[in-house]
């Protein structure tokens, strides 16, 4: 996300701080701004070290460019390092976040300290859907911190997310036939494979819409930690082939693999303290022209307009998820309209160029109040 907001904004109006990856330094020569990158890895930037290294980098980088804004593309870590150099700054929350905090503030008053110091001194908090953003309004209530809370619904490329793409290589790569050639339709989730993604909900509604549509079949392209009991459900719904684990799929092939689905189905759902703040996956699929089925959870909303681009239903229950997918599998014109639909809301709304303008327009709104009142 911070990528596609880094390309987007003008030329040397950005800095860019963060931690290193494996070949890092060939990515940055895309961007059209400096990247500075702290000399640890950045899945390191959250330990104490890591924190205290950049720190003191980004206030070296602070004193060297004299920036009006900071923004910060998470609470933790960067909001860290943001509290101590004195610039307005600007926090991205997402959700799941937001939940972790609320739960710990009401256990711990350390915790509550920490939050309110880091949240209580931000400039803005910008929140990617409106479920996102009155959690964010709950956990600033709790922690009676008066901070302004902006709506910035994320977006996708519609350059690289496009329908008509030529699905014939992925359909041989990931052994997929679909779309006319035997065995279809197909549905499709890229996900993590984790709880809240709904992907276990969306395998007990299987056996329902096969009972309608017997050819249906369903792909899951992602890869996480609850692979081994995903697999042990399908050897218990006697699913076999009817549902594939197509592992990580790389980003070159995910707009052939959305043009090669029928149906695209997103049932995110809040479980324990995970939710789906907005599911950039469900503009992808809007943008490539399918019609989605998503769960009425989180942020979910914010990403698909019900009746519009596609359809919402309760992520709990496998029987309302079978009855919405058989309902546009049972009617291909109007999964063609709601493709469409979400198509040209991506065109006008929900691509990062829009996002862009939209921090942009933000962090110059606070940059310019704070110079006012030096």
């Amino acid at each position: 996300m911070m990528g596609e907001l880094a390309l987007r904004y003008p030329p040397h109006s950005l800095v860019v701080s963060t931690g290193a990856y494996d070949n890092s330094a060939l990515s940055d020569q895309r961007f059209p701004q400096p990247i500075d990158r702290v000399g640890i890895r950045a899945s390191r930037l959250r330990t104490i070290q890591g924190l205290a290294l950049w720190t003191l980098r980004a206030r070296r980088l602070a004193k060297e460019w004299k920036p009006g804004f900071v923004w910060c593309a998470e609470l933790k870590p960067a909001a860290y390092p943001a509290r101590w150099l004195g610039i307005p700054y600007g926090i991205l929350v997402h959700g799941t976040e937001l939940l972790l905090i609320e739960d710990k503030i009401r256990r711990s008053r350390f915790k509550r300290g920490t939050a309110g110091a880091i949240l209580g001194r931000a400039a803005v908090l910008v929140a990617i859907s409106h479920w996102t953003a009155n959690q964010a309004r709950r956990v600033l209530d709790l922690l009676e911190c008066d901070v302004p809370v902006e709506r910035v619904p994320l977006g996708t490329t519609p350059e690289f997310f496009r329908p008509g793409i030529d699905t014939s290589r992925v359909l041989a790569k990931y052994e997929l036939f679909g779309g006319g050639g035997g065995g279809g339709p197909w549905l499709l989730t890229v996900a993590r494979l984790e709880w809240h993604k709904g992907i276990d909900t969306m395998m007990k509604a299987l056996p329902a819409i096969r009972a309608v549509h017997p050819g249906v079949r369903y792909a899951v392209a992602g890869v996480g930690d609850r692979l081994p009991q995903l697999e042990q459900l399908r050897q218990d719904l006697g699913l076999g082939d009817a549902v594939r684990f197509l592992g990580a799929v790389p980003d070159e092939d995910l707009p052939a693999l959305y043009n090669a689905a029928d149906l695209y189905v997103g049932i995110s759902r809040r479980h324990d303290l995970l939710v789906e703040g907005f599911g950039i996956s469900l503009v992808e699929a809007s943008a490539c022209g399918l019609a989605v089925v998503g769960g009425r959870s989180g942020g979910v909303p914010d990403a698909v307009h019900e009746g519009q681009t596609g359809i919402l239903v309760d992520p709990d229950d496998p029987a309302a998820v079978a009855a919405g997918v058989n309902e546009l599998l049972s009617d291909p014109e109007r999964r063609k309209k709601l493709g469409a639909a979400g198509r040209r809301a991506v065109e006008t709304y929900y691509n990062w160029d829009r996002v862009a303008r939209d921090l942009i327009r933000i962090d110059a709104s606070y940059a310019l109040a704070a110079a006012a009142g030096r």
